[in-house]
C-alpha cells in the first residue's frame, strides 16, 4: 500500500513564527497609535467648530445677525421661537446632518453671543469637561483654532 502525502498547509512552526512576528509588530506599533487618539479628538473638535462657524455665517447672511445665546446653536437646526425671530430662515436649517454634533468627548458645544472674543464664542471644554486645562484637557475655541 502506498501512502499519499499531503503537502498542503502550514506546519505548526510556520504558524508560530507568523504569530511571533505579528506580536512584535503590535508591540512596536501599538503604543504609537494609542497616544494619537487624543490628538485626533482635538483635531476633530476643531473641524466641527469650523463647520458650525460656517453654518453660523450662513445664518447671519440670511437673517442679518447671529443667533442669540438664549436661542443657542439649536437655531441652526430649527427656527427660533424666542428672542429676535429670523425673517429669512432657510427651510431645513443650516446643518446638513439636521442635528447638532456633540464634541468628541460626548459633550455639547458651548455658544455665547455676543461673545467676549468676537460676535460669538463657540467652544468645547475638552476631555475633562471643565474650563481651562492643558494638553488633552485644554479648551478648544473658535477664537484660537490652530
Amino acid at each position: 500500500m502506498q501512502r499519499i502525502r499531503n503537502t498542503k498547509g502550514f506546519t505548526l512552526i510556520e504558524i508560530m513564527v507568523v504569530i511571533v512576528i505579528l506580536a512584535l509588530l503590535a508591540a512596536l506599533v501599538g503604543p504609537k497609535l494609542m497616544g494619537r487618539t487624543d490628538d485626533a479628538k482635538i483635531t476633530d473638535a476643531r473641524v466641527q467648530i469650523r463647520n458650525i462657524e460656517t453654518a453660523l455665517k450662513l445664518y447671519k447672511l440670511d437673517n442679518g445677525n447671529y443667533p442669540a445665546t438664549e436661542q443657542g446653536l439649536g437655531a441652526l437646526i430649527t427656527k427660533p421661537t424666542v428672542g429676535v425671530i429670523p425673517k429669512g430662515y432657510k427651510d431645513g436649517g443650516y446643518l446638513e446632518s439636521k442635528k447638532m454634533p456633540k464634541d468628541p468627548w460626548g459633550n455639547d458645544y458651548l455658544y455665547v453671543s455676543p461673545g467676549e472674543h468676537g460676535d460669538y464664542d463657540l467652544f468645547s471644554f475638552g476631555f475633562d469637561g471643565a474650563k481651562g486645562g492643558e494638553g488633552k484637557n485644554a479648551d478648544i475655541t473658535s477664537w484660537d483654532t490652530k
